[in-house]
């Protein structure tokens, strides 16, 4: 079966890349490489033993959207990635966030809308929830006004996948909310590789480890958590991954009670930043240079998921712990830097 993943060599793409491949499945991958390398296409053939068909691809382009589709006819199942996801340059740059993460989403519909059975997972985030009145936060909590453009772009996404499945009954479709993924494929042959500075914490703290940042700065120790800095749900990326197969696998299968379903994905355990830091502390055995300093704009005090429905009714419960995720970001860290060390 034919599987396409668009925005497949970025860092939660070529992990399910790789899952899929694992499975069997066929994997045409797109990206326009704006956050990605092509070496990881080299990555995933070490892992699996074979490189998915690529194609890079700016989906913004309708045209080439509409040449994708009439090339692989028989594409069974969409996993739809590519997106822009940083907060805080979608404050900056909003019309830019838009169009590349609603525009796009549209013409990949329509296309789907032409297909006598369309499958279609989409990744959403935690973000949609805003900060949540309780917690652990269940698939059924609010969805709160959204603090950021990039948040808007996950709520807004939702309501046009399921507006579409309402009115197109062959199109199946599951969302994904994620909490917050971390950690590198256990080879250290693929992993979370951000171009420039990092916007997410654990690439933040192996960068700072490693000696590329100076210092790891640790936004506010005074909010209302155990130890005064934010609780978020850290999950592994490949953990993430199988969930995405699970999930494409359960609407292959006809197993879903609607064409639009929700699924949260976490660990439904909390960890704050200080836990964090200690964590890779214990992993790495290297103490780490960071400084407390005044909070951000915009960040939530705490999510942590409820997993009770992906772990029922989708069949999906994650593996790894906070330790073995840290773990697996330090050794690939370690393995960029020795493969850095190598070019230059």
């Amino acid at each position: 079966m034919k599987i396409l993943v668009t925005g497949g060599l970025g860092y939660i793409g070529s992990h399910t890349v790789v899952e899929l491949q694992n499975e069997g499945f066929e994997v045409v991958a797109v990206d326009n490489l704006s956050n990605a390398s092509i070496e990881v296409l080299d990555g995933i053939e070490a892992i699996t033993g074979k490189k998915p068909l690529f194609g890079q691809l700016d989906l913004r382009d309708k045209a080439k959207v509409q040449e994708l589709f009439k090339k692989h006819t028989d594409i069974a199942g969409v996993i739809h990635f590519a997106a822009s996801k940083a907060v805080g340059e979608s404050m900056e740059k909003p019309l830019l966030y838009y169009e590349n993460n609603l525009g796009v989403l549209v013409y990949l519909l329509k296309e789907l809308q032409k297909k006598e059975n369309a499958n279609f997972i989409f990744s959403s985030s935690c973000t949609v929830y805003g900060q949540a009145d309780e917690m652990p936060i269940t698939e059924n909590a609010p969805v709160k006004p959204a603090e950021s453009p990039y948040g808007n772009t996950k709520q807004v996404g939702e309501e046009i996948i399921r507006d579409t499945c309402r009115v197109t009954p062959n199109i199946k479709a599951i969302a994904l909310r994620y909490f917050n993924p971390i950690g590198a494929h256990p080879t250290a042959k693929i992993g979370e590789l951000p171009l420039g500075v990092p916007q997410n914490l654990v690439p933040f703290i192996t960068q700072t480890a490693v000696g590329l940042r100076e210092q790891l700065s640790v936004f506010g120790d005074d909010y209302p958590t155990p130890d005064g800095t934010c609780i978020r749900d850290y999950i592994h990326v490949v953990d993430l991954a199988k969930a995405h197969v699970k999930a494409l696998q359960r609407l292959l299968k006809d197993e879903n009670e609607s064409n639009y379903e929700v699924f949260n994905l976490g660990t439904g355990k909390g960890s704050s930043v200080l836990e964090v830091i200690q964590s890779f502390e214990r992993v790495s055995g290297k103490k780490l240079n960071y400084k407390i300093v005044d909070r951000r704009p915009g960040d939530v005090i705490q999510a942590f998921a409820d997993t009770t429905k992906a772990n029922t009714v989708l069949g999906w419960k994650a593996q790894s712990t906070l330790d073995e995720a840290m773990k697996s970001a330090w050794e690939w860290e370690l393995q960029v830097e020795k493969n850095r060390s190598a070019k230059s």
